[in-house]
């Protein structure tokens, strides 16, 4: 990992394509008035974004650096990291002759936030904002469908909005919603999606109301950065748990930002209790694991980093390198160079499916 990355370590010797499958973009509160009605731009000002915990800006603890960024993400023109278009192709794009980025906008998108309605028009909101500012300029860019998940009426119809343009590629939601992932009440999103042909993409982070952890809020921030994997443990139990996958049987979900080491251990111990307590869930009718390896992608970054580096090649080798998407987290302080963040014992036909193959496959890109 790097907080400040200029240029790669070293020239690639094979093209591969890239496909970059989590970068955020910085969307800029005075962008939202031309998207925004007079009555929801009035209530931004006015009240701002009202996230549903007691911390009215942000989590208790610094995020290492500024905006959690790279020290040399901060554009020569002002402004905010994520924030320049050119700055980006600059840094990302070109540098390493990418043919496609995928956008996670996180702020101020007011997912999760405490007035439903103001949540949707924010959605909205978000999402003309990545067409105008990023994908109509840049066509190696997809955005993501920004949805007010607490509100799934909304939701669905800003995911059927969407629906067969180019523009986006998948559904986008947060780690930490108010309910469990598989409850039903958000599997109208879910349907939404499928009848779309969009995967679902959940990236750890959002304002929930709840702790980070199951004993209270943490100390410091490399706990809520451990919990980040924790989070999606949680995420993929519910969703098997609920009968989601036997609902939706296309239904895709790329875990993003939360590593993959502790997937197979996850797949283990789910099997383990559904072996021993199946007759509490009828409808779960496969082993857990199946539905794992079948339903879910992982992205790489924050990739784990074992003392043996086998051990990281045995959890590719369980999830699959076919279900393995590399990620950057540009412009973020624990960026992956893609220069550097794959195993170098990986072969040449691993690495393209990791770097292009597996995300072109599954976000439908030339």
């Amino acid at each position: 990992m790097n907080i400040e990355v200029r240029q790669p370590a070293r020239a690639q010797k094979t093209r591969y394509g890239i496909v970059d499958c989590d970068i955020h973009p910085k969307l800029l509160i005075e962008d939202y008035r031309r998207h925004l009605s007079n009555q929801w731009w009035s209530h931004l000002q006015t009240y701002g974004l009202r996230p549903r915990h007691g911390y009215t800006k942000a989590y208790p603890m610094p995020k290492i650096t500024p905006q959690a960024a790279r020290r040399d993400a901060w554009p020569p023109t002002g402004g905010m990291p994520g924030s320049d278009l050119g700055f980006l192709r600059e840094q990302l794009l070109d540098l390493y002759d990418m043919d496609y980025g995928i956008l996670n906008p996180l702020q101020p998108t007011a997912q999760g936030d405490q007035n439903p309605e103001f949540s949707a028009a924010m959605a909205t909101a978000a999402n003309e904002q990545q067409v105008d500012k990023w994908t109509a300029r840049e066509k190696r860019l997809k955005a993501s469908v920004v949805v007010p998940y607490e509100h799934p009426e909304a939701s669905v119809a800003e995911i059927r909005r969407r629906a067969g343009s180019k523009d986006f590629a998948q559904v986008f939601m947060l780690s930490r919603t108010s309910e469990a992932h598989g409850r039903r009440r958000y599997w109208p999103i879910y349907q939404a999606a499928v009848e779309a042909g969009l995967p679902v993409g959940i990236h750890v982070f959002g304002y929930a109301g709840w702790p980070l952890t199951n004993s209270g809020w943490p100390s410091f921030y490399i706990e809520e950065m451990t919990e980040h994997a924790t989070g999606q443990q949680a995420v993929v139990a519910s969703m098997i748990f609920e009968g989601l996958f036997e609902q939706y049987r296309d239904l895709k979900v790329v875990l993003i930002e939360s590593g993959f080491g502790w997937l197979p251990a996850l797949g283990w111990r789910l099997d383990k209790h559904w072996e021993r307590m199946r007759d509490e869930v009828p409808h779960v009718k496969r082993p857990p694991s199946e539905y794992i390896r079948e339903h879910f992608w992982v992205s790489t970054q924050p990739m784990e980093e074992a003392e043996d580096p086998e051990h990281v090649l045995d959890a590719m080798r369980w999830i699959g390198f076919d279900r393995i998407l590399f990620a950057s987290d540009y412009p973020h302080w624990d960026f992956d160079d893609p220069v550097l963040a794959l195993p170098p014992s990986l072969t040449e036909e691993q690495r393209r499916a990791i770097y292009s193959g597996n995300a072109k496959k599954l976000y439908g890109l030339a």
